[in-house]
């Protein structure tokens, strides 16, 4: 999301002397992704951030395909992931691909003793239960029910949770993820008719500057292998800085549903892209009011990319037997549509109260065995009459 942040003390120059107070030295990072050419942020550090004192160990976290080619509609009953204490190993990837890895996650303690960098992936991460603080070395971040944390890849992190009570659906994605380029003008700025802008979205608001020395454990993912690293000074240690790549949130409450007279095509529910894949956020909204709309969607056939489906909240009108926390997968090379009555059931209906969040891939996704551990698997057969 190309819009600029600028949080603490920064000198009035890029790449100058910038001194503190005994009269050493701030450092400075440049952190950013695409090289030297994507979005980048200027931070500056009380320590050297490149003081590893040790390596002591990685395991490996790749997700175990079950089915590598599929073109079965599948419900999993995501609320089946059992909660689990440690933040990462919460972690369950259901569907992956080369592009995008879909994990859901029931976190009951804060991350205490580590710190956690993603490099493989930027993350989006969706709040279904839970709130908290998000902390990372570019500040901080308070969260709840329906918000989307944007976590660029290479972002250090940790979550402090208010409750046991947790779980995250999260989009892992190997390509930055961004808002949708029609909803913006050539310099950036999102357009009047997009579902959203710029004061929706919640940048960092405190940083946490930690000017110590010591033994400090981060979790580094880097090609599906998690390496504990020890560094010699904390990763909170930036005074200030400015730039375009940082996390921010933003919460599907907040998202403004576009409606017309006859039933629109999933493009209008769009929130976020990548060149992969596309994230969409179904919200309450009024139904379709032409006189004879049916306000169901069509059938419509899955020929390039798979649908995925998280249901949050509400009577999601298309499907029978749904409910929060299921997931359906209809796969690319099948059409698929409402489940029979469906179609009827809506008409002469005024609105809905739906909350789902869609992700769809250009490229088939894998079915992973934690996936088959909460799968139907006689979804597919549900439009039979």
């Amino acid at each position: 999301m190309p819009f600029y942040h600028s949080l603490g003390e920064i000198p009035p120059k890029r790449h100058t002397i910038f001194k503190k107070p005994d009269g050493s030295l701030y450092y400075e990072q440049l952190f950013g992704t695409i090289g030297f050419d994507g979005m980048s942020t200027n931070s500056y550090h009380c320590q050297r951030p490149t003081q590893v004192k040790e390596i002591k160990g990685s395991y490996n976290v790749a997700a175990k395909v079950a089915i590598e080619n599929n073109i079965k509609s599948y419900r999993f009953h995501g609320f089946k992931v059992a909660p689990e204490n440690d933040y990462l190993e919460s972690r369950k990837n259901v569907l992956t691909n080369s592009d995008a890895s879909i994990i859901l996650s029931a976190p009951k303690e804060s991350t205490k003793d580590y710190f956690y960098k993603n490099t493989d992936a930027d993350e989006l991460i969706f709040v279904h239960r839970g709130s908290g603080k998000f902390r990372s070395h570019l500040g901080n971040l308070d969260f709840k029910y329906g918000d989307y944390i944007v976590i660029p890849r290479g972002t250090i992190y940790k979550l402090d949770f208010d409750t046991t009570d947790n779980r995250l659906f999260i989009v892992e994605s190997r390509r930055p993820i961004y808002t949708p380029k029609r909803y913006r003008n050539w310099f950036g700025q999102l357009l009047e008719h997009s579902p959203f802008c710029e004061r929706d979205l919640r940048r960092p608001y405190e940083l946490e500057t930690n000017d110590e020395k010591g033994d400090f454990l981060i979790k580094v993912k880097k090609q599906d292998e998690i390496f504990d690293m020890i560094y010699a000074t904390h990763p909170f240690d930036v005074i200030g800085y400015d730039g375009y790549s940082f996390p921010y949130a933003f919460s599907i409450h907040d998202f403004e549903p576009i409606t017309g007279r006859i039933h629109q095509p999933p493009p209008v529910h769009q929130t976020f892209e990548t060149d992969a894949f596309v994230i969409c956020s179904f919200v309450p909204r009024l139904y379709d009011y032409h006189p004879q709309s049916i306000p169901a969607p069509y059938n419509h056939s899955n020929i390039d990319s798979d649908e995925v489906l998280y249901y949050v909240d509400g009577d999601f009108m298309s499907r029978n037997d749904i409910d929060a926390g299921h997931i359906s997968l209809h796969p690319a090379g099948i059409p698929h549509g409402p489940h029979p009555g469906a179609a009827e059931r809506s008409i002469g209906k005024t609105k809905t109260d739906e909350l789902a969040v869609m992700v769809d891939t250009f490229k088939p996704l894998m079915v992973t065995e934690e996936a088959m551990k909460i799968a139907d698997e006689d979804y597919h057969k549900s439009w039979l009459d």
